[in-house]
């Protein structure tokens, strides 16, 4: 059984990090089941595993944690829609890479509920858009921008941390830092694209896509 749960209003990262480890670390043991958790966070900066100190480029425009997930610096606030993923990967085949083409299909199918055809990029996490009425790359490839991001951490095969998608963001927040360390593309959001969409709306949209639930 996996259990889904919403939280209100901003929940404060430390203890989202600390309930993940309580979490995951019951599942582990066998006396918890699995859980998705949607939350939105307070403006903060998170590093990954990853991250590199030259891309914090503002480090006191907002708090930053270390996030111990893999990946570099992302950005978490207000209209954001972030989802904690605690699943036994384990018995999911103990396949990480399969696991995290499920996190990005579950993305994409998301974003076709509105018609935004989300795409994965070699070499870049994460789910991207093309933007072509945007100025073309340098080498004559349409802009693209990411509007999701994911990353997690296994322990024992039990997977936290998880995904975002940019709902309803201050798109100006992410230029304290170098998003996922990539400089040539750029953030969006799903009302930066035009569209007129609710948190609300986007968590029957990931509900109705979740590859995790049964029924």
């Amino acid at each position: 059984m996996v259990e889904w749960k919403i939280s209100d209003g901003l929940t404060d990262y430390s203890e989202a990090l600390d309930a993940m480890e309580t979490r995951a670390n019951a599942l582990v043991d066998g006396e918890a089941d699995e859980l998705i958790w949607l939350v939105e966070h307070p403006p903060l900066y998170t590093a990954g595993t990853s991250a590199k100190i030259e891309d914090l480029v503002d480090p006191d425009r907002f708090p930053v944690f270390e996030a111990k997930r893999g990946g570099q610096y992302t950005y978490h606030g207000p209209g954001q829609r972030v989802v904690y993923t605690m699943l036994d990967v384990g018995k999911r085949g103990r396949d990480v890479r399969a696991f995290v083409c499920q996190l990005e299909d579950w993305i994409i199918e998301t974003l076709d509920q509105f018609n935004v055809k989300g795409e994965r990029r070699a070499g870049r996490v994460g789910v991207w858009v093309q933007r072509p009425e945007k100025p073309k790359a340098i080498d004559g490839s349409l802009a693209e921008d990411k509007v999701a991001a994911l990353g997690i951490r296994l322990r024992k095969w039990v997977s936290f941390h998880g995904l975002s998608i940019n709902v309803e963001p201050d798109l100006s927040h992410f230029d304290g830092i170098v998003p996922c360390g990539i400089h040539e593309h750029g953030v969006t959001s799903l009302t930066d694209l035009g569209l007129p969409v609710t948190m609300n709306d986007v968590d029957v949209a990931l509900r109705k896509t979740c590859p995790f639930l049964d029924g």
